[in-house]
């Protein structure tokens, strides 16, 4: 091998070490082990607590508000009813994670911080 050659697969592994250095994003996956306070197992040796995660709506219960135009109906009572509810409502999406639920995270650059964008789901 050439000097040249060698001098060109050192600089190769400088400049691949420098951007792995970096911790660029990258995609892992995990195991809710509590949900409250919520703790994430990586793999045998880390563990990552509440102020480690950035959660998205795909995981985390939130409110929002949604426009509906519903009517009722009641045929459990004697005589049954029916009203409108219409306008803006306020509803609660239950989307909190649970114990034993495997995610899929993003390792934000730097590594000190993970968005967990989903739960894994099986077929």
């Amino acid at each position: 091998m050439s000097d040249t050659t060698r001098l060109l697969e050192m600089i190769k592994r400088v400049a691949l070490a420098a951007v792995e250095a970096t911790k660029p994003c990258a995609i892992t996956y995990g195991e809710v082990i509590a949900a409250s306070p919520l703790a994430i197992q990586i793999n045998q040796k880390l563990v990552l607590g509440e102020e480690q995660l950035i959660l998205t709506d795909a995981v985390r219960d939130y409110s929002i508000d949604v426009s509906v135009d519903w009517r009722t109906e009641s045929a459990t009572c004697s005589a049954p009813h029916s009203h409108a509810v219409t306008g803006i409502k306020r509803i609660t999406v239950h989307n909190g994670l649970k114990e034993g639920e495997r995610v899929v995270l993003q390792r934000v650059q730097g590594g000190q911080v993970y968005e967990v964008k989903n739960r894994v789901v099986s077929a």
